[in-house]
């Protein structure tokens, strides 16, 4: 079951997935450890060379915006 600060990060990300899903990608929230939010990168994402970019400036800027206590995003890798 998602605690509430979870349930909060994925409504954060649903904002953001259109735009990346315009571009033939997507994500997946992961998990919520130590103010760290985990995502999976999938599709076009999953190997794009903006990666990290797209991660700091968009996705990582909105979830330190809008979430207290979120102090960083990482992408899991593609065995986690």
């Amino acid at each position: 079951m998602r605690t509430e600060k979870e349930k909060e990060i994925i409504e954060v990300l649903e904002k953001i997935r259109p735009y990346i899903q315009r571009d033939g990608g997507d994500l997946e929230y992961v998990s919520f450890e130590d103010g760290i939010v985990t995502v999976k990168m999938l599709g076009a994402c999953s190997e794009c060379l903006a990666l990290d970019e797209t991660i700091s400036m968009g996705v990582e800027a909105l979830l330190l915006e809008e979430v207290e206590g979120v102090v960083g995003v990482r992408v899991a890798s593609a065995f986690e």
